[in-house]
Formats: C-alpha cells, sequence, structure tokens
C-alpha cells in the first residue's frame, strides 16, 4: 500500500470521532509508542465488528492508552460490560479519563496487572468478543486461556499478526530478535486450528480475526 492509497482509505472511511482524535493527539505528544494505539482505521473497524455482535461481555488484553477501548465500547450491548486489562499502571489514570469522557464509566471495568494474573480472576464470564493487542511472546498463551470461554461463534482479534512484515519466511531476522518467530509460530498455529475460522488482514500491521466454531 502507497501513502497515497492509504490516504485514499483513510478517506473513504467514517471520520475519526472528535473524542478519539483528541486521544490521538495526546498519545502522540505524550507516549513514547504512539504508533501501538489503533489509529483511526483500524479503530472504525473495532467498532464496527462491535456494532455488529453487540457484545453483552467484551475482553481486551493490552489498552495502552485506550483507544481500541473506547472502539469496542461503542458497539456494546445496553446491558453490555468490557473488561480491558493493562499491565502497566502509569497508563491507568489517561484510560479512565478518556472512558469516562466516552460515558462508558459504568460499563468498562479497567483491570491493572498481568493478563495471564488477571484472566483467571474472569474465569466465570462469557466472552462474545475479545481482542488480543498485548506481549506478542504470549499471545499463543493468550488465545488458549480465552478460547473456552469464548461462545460459539464469537470472535478473537489479534493484533499485530504482520510484525513489521518480518513475518514472511524469507525475511532475514536479527539474533536478537526473539519476537518475529513467537508470532510466526502463532500465526502457523492458529491457521491450522481447527477449532476456529481464521481471516487475516493486512491492516495497518495485521489484524486476524477468528471466529469460534
Amino acid at each position: 500500500m502507497t501513502p497515497a492509497l492509504l490516504a485514499y482509505a483513510a478517506a473513504h472511511t467514517a471520520p475519526e470521532p472528535p473524542l478519539l482524535a483528541q486521544l490521538t493527539r495526546e498519545t502522540h505528544l505524550q507516549t513514547l509508542l504512539p504508533r501501538m494505539s489503533s489509529g483511526h482505521e483500524q479503530g472504525r473497524l473495532l467498532s464496527m465488528l462491535s456494532h455488529l455482535l453487540r457484545p453483552r461481555r467484551v475482553l481486551e488484553i493490552g489498552a495502552f492508552c485506550g483507544y481500541a477501548t473506547l472502539c469496542l465500547g461503542e458497539g456494546l450491548a445496553a446491558t453490555g460490560v468490557l473488561h480491558t486489562i493493562e499491565i502497566d499502571p502509569e497508563r491507568e489514570a489517561r484510560i479512565r479519563r478518556y472512558v469516562a469522557a466516552a460515558g462508558l464509566a459504568g460499563r468498562v471495568r479497567l483491570h491493572i496487572g498481568a493478563a495471564l494474573d488477571v484472566l483467571p480472576l474472569l474465569a466465570d464470564e462469557v466472552w462474545d468478543l475479545v481482542f488480543i493487542d498485548a506481549d506478542k511472546q504470549q499471545n499463543q498463551a493468550y488465545f488458549e486461556a480465552v478460547l473456552e470461554q469464548v461462545r460459539p461463534g464469537g470472535l478473537i482479534l489479534v493484533d499485530n499478526v504482520l510484525w513489521s512484515g518480518k513475518v514472511l519466511p524469507d525475511v532475514t531476522l536479527k539474533p536478537s530478535d526473539k519476537d518475529t518467530p513467537v508470532v510466526r509460530a502463532f500465526n502457523d498455529a492458529v491457521a491450522r486450528d481447527g477449532r476456529v475460522e481464521s481471516v487475516f488482514l493486512p491492516l495497518r500491521d495485521g489484524l486476524l480475526l477468528l471466529r469460534k466454531l
């Protein structure tokens, strides 16, 4: 995708809501890795999927600054609740501030801590939609931890599955690169997993859609 094509796609996507545009600007001004935010086009896709499912229970693993949290929250059912897990306590205040500004304070439950420590506390939930966007070394562990709790027909979304294009088999990796082999292995594993149906979208850094069978 050339920059011109990316700009064309953005221009023909529903506009970024003002609150999310404000969060995007703040993220770029105040964080070291603003590219970790879902961003406009991916955010609108998350919102659309949430609107289509009208989920009662959503799980997000890796909130960062809360951009995807707000997008996923847009389509919640009237009684829906979104649980989001963020490992970095320094991000808590910003997430809570934007969740409140979006009118979702009573419907978003923020958990601060490592996801694999928090997930057992949510073992009684049944998920309609799960978004995994955290430590890539743990993608397979997150997937296995949540799959049994996802209802049949529910969705699991996994971000950064292109990993800056390094997942291609002909890309030579540095010896210090520990993440790319793990991302490659996860992508291959879920493509063969008979418990889910997969669609790999080359959107931004790659978004994997998995429907539980």
